[in-house]
């Protein structure tokens, strides 16, 4: 599928969709206590369906209605619908569903599309095979046989912190207390700290020792707990840019205090100059003229490919600790320099860092790719908002992974689309 974007001027308000990360958590968790609970405000995003079915594979009974989930949780890991768990591209799901599908004690099988399998999945390998649990990985799949055992386990904290959070939804069913120590740098610390939050809603113990220890108490269980999702940071970084380029918005359903890390976006922006107001359930966000400034990326990578937007419009920018963009769904400090090249922006990228110099004007006479990544089509389809002429962007489907109601928003704000099928 490839979508048009036509210059257009954006207002009025747009509802910005349920948070992804606080999804999956909320899911899993209701699916491994030992009752009935209900989940609401879900968006069935592609991710969030595959993580729905595993946990239906699992043993977890689950209803999904028009945007609230009914859980009944697995009574216990003996009930295993299924060994072939697909993952599609869902590097949450693959990280998280190991660890906790390895309680069945069984020979199960992880399959993905496109880039799943050859991202980074190291830290599992080491683990397992510490343990002597047989763990083998090919282009194909990801097999392991047996369960992890309580202990003390180390990692590195600079690839994703969602091997972190797998260990952190198996480790307390385990027979015996564990700990998890992370070795410095320690990244994206605050998606731990929402694994850490759902965890507590649904009943389960996980403290820090120290700032780089967690203490996991074995033998617990999680209990039964309706919980609502939150508005996603991370899909507001596209609107709140948007508004900061083209023209004012407000984007609602969102929480002031949300523990999600890339809630940044609004520092980041107010640093850089534009004109945020606070307004009840969101934000109201004013097109701004921009200033120099640098931004790290070490807490919130995902935003990295619309900050890439935003720096266009600012006389100079540096996005840095950046390298964990390179492990995404695409190569997203490639994926980015290869199309805002082809818009004349003056960017220069290292492994970890990206420099963008303004310039007067940006024109596009080329298609631009999306690079099969959500995250690229819909950075680009904000930009192709203030250019001159309309843009065409190939792949645009893959918006379904995390957000399929984009381009539908993007109209109800103003924008001109066009959809194109092949």
């Amino acid at each position: 599928m490839k979508v048009k974007i036509y210059p257009s001027k954006v207002s009025g308000s747009v509802t910005i969709p349920p948070s992804k990360s606080m999804s999956h958590r909320a899911i899993i968790a209701a699916s491994l206590a030992n009752g009935k609970s209900t989940v609401s405000n879900v968006a069935y995003s592609d991710d969030i369906k595959v993580t729905i079915e595993g946990m239906k594979q699992l043993g977890a009974t689950i209803t999904c209605l028009e945007n609230s989930v009914l859980i009944e949780g697995i009574k216990d890991f003996t009930s295993l619908q299924n060994n072939n768990v697909f993952c599609k591209e869902s590097g949450s799901t693959l990280r998280f569903f190991i660890p906790i599908f390895s309680l069945c004690n069984q020979v199960v099988k992880f399959t993905g599309e496109n880039r799943l399998l050859k991202r980074p999945q190291a830290i599992y390998e080491n683990i397992f095979k510490s343990q002597q649990i047989s763990y083998v990985q090919d282009d194909d799949k990801i097999e392991i046989g047996g369960s992890l055992t309580p202990g003390n386990y180390e990692l590195d904290g600079n690839v994703s912190s969602q091997f972190i959070s797998g260990l952190l939804f198996a480790l307390p069913l385990l027979q015996g207390d564990s700990t998890i120590t992370i070795r410095e740098p320690y990244e994206s610390r605050s998606y731990v700290d929402l694994t850490l939050e759902i965890l507590t809603m649904y009943g389960i113990e996980a403290t820090y020792t120290s700032s780089n220890v967690l203490f996991i108490k074995g033998n617990q269980s999680y209990q039964a707990c309706d919980y609502t999702i939150e508005g996603d940071y991370s899909q507001l970084g596209f609107f709140a840019v948007l508004a900061t380029i083209n023209n004012d918005l407000k984007c609602l359903g969102l929480t002031h205090d949300s523990n999600q890390g890339d809630r940044q976006i609004v520092s980041i922006l107010q640093q850089a100059g534009a004109n945020i107001e606070y307004i009840d359930n969101g934000y109201l966000v004013h097109k701004s003229t921009l200033h120099t400034n640098e931004i790290d990326l070490q807490d919130c990578p995902d935003l990295g490919p619309i900050l890439s937007v935003m720096a266009m419009y600012t006389p100079s920018t540096r996005i840095y600790n950046a390298s964990r963009l390179r492990l995404k769904e695409s190569d997203r400090i490639q994926a980015m320099e290869d199309e805002l090249l082809k818009l004349g922006v003056d960017i220069e990228t290292t492994e970890s860092e990206i420099r963008i110099k303004q310039r007067d004007t940006y024109t596009c006479n080329q298609v631009l790719s999306g690079h099969k990544d959500h995250r690229i089509v819909m950075s680009l389809s904000v930009v192709a908002t203030v250019l001159d002429t309309p843009v065409i962007i190939e792949e645009a489907q893959y918006i379904n992974k995390s957000y399929p109601t984009f381009f539908e928003d993007l109209a109800s704000v103003g924008v001109k689309v066009e959809i194109i099928h092949d």
